[in-house]
């Protein structure tokens, strides 16, 4: 034992960790609680939504660094396109799990193997969806026999991360609104529904 030794301080475990002590912070820390969990975007309340929303994004733009992605497998509208969103969100829960501690070695692997097949995938929704890396519409719909065709225009969007926070907020205020009218619909003596 030299005298370096007895310099250095012992921690005090009262204080907050500092950044960089959780593997966690590659990401500036998870939005969203652990353990991981599947996301059902019909289910969110309007708080859930705008977490996994974060969430999401911040994944998907690490992952599209990190493997090079083209807009032709991840485009910059992808949360515009509910088919994409899921497809997404299931990608990010299976990377979460494989790459949680107490999971196996090899489960990483496995990810990799389910991330070819999805790659795949995603250029199949793209394709039908009609994004493109500078403008966006709807994503196709076939009408059935007496249900209206509707109007597909493409949209110019000049600032993907501007529409994605309109796209979130938005999305936020739709769901805060329907769960204010759901409770203005209860009865305040018997917090049921009419």
């Amino acid at each position: 034992m030299n005298d370096d030794d007895d310099a250095r301080p012992v921690p005090d475990e009262s204080e907050p960790p500092l950044p960089g002590d959780d593997p966690a912070d590659a990401f500036g820390g998870p939005l969203i609680p652990e353990p991981p969990h599947p996301v059902n975007w019909n289910l969110l309340t309007a708080t859930e939504a705008e977490a996994e929303w974060l969430e999401l994004n911040r994944w998907i733009d690490w992952l599209r660094h990190t493997y090079g992605l083209p807009a032709g497998v991840i485009p910059p509208f992808w949360h515009r396109h509910p088919e994409l969103v899921w497809e997404l969100s299931a990608l990010h829960l299976h990377w979460l799990c494989a790459y949680d501690p107490e999971r196996s070695g090899s489960a990483p692997l496995g990810w990799h193997r389910d991330f070819a097949d999805t790659r795949q995938r995603l250029r199949d929704w793209v394709t039908a969806s009609g994004t493109r890396l500078d403008r966006d519409r709807p994503t196709r719909q076939t009408p059935w026999p007496g249900e209206p065709a509707a109007p597909v225009e493409d949209i110019i969007i000049a600032n993907r991360d501007e529409d994605f926070v309109q796209f979130v907020l938005d999305d936020v205020a739709r769901r805060r609104k329907q769960e204010d009218d759901f409770y203005a619909g209860l009865n305040p003596v018997t917090g049921e529904l009419p």
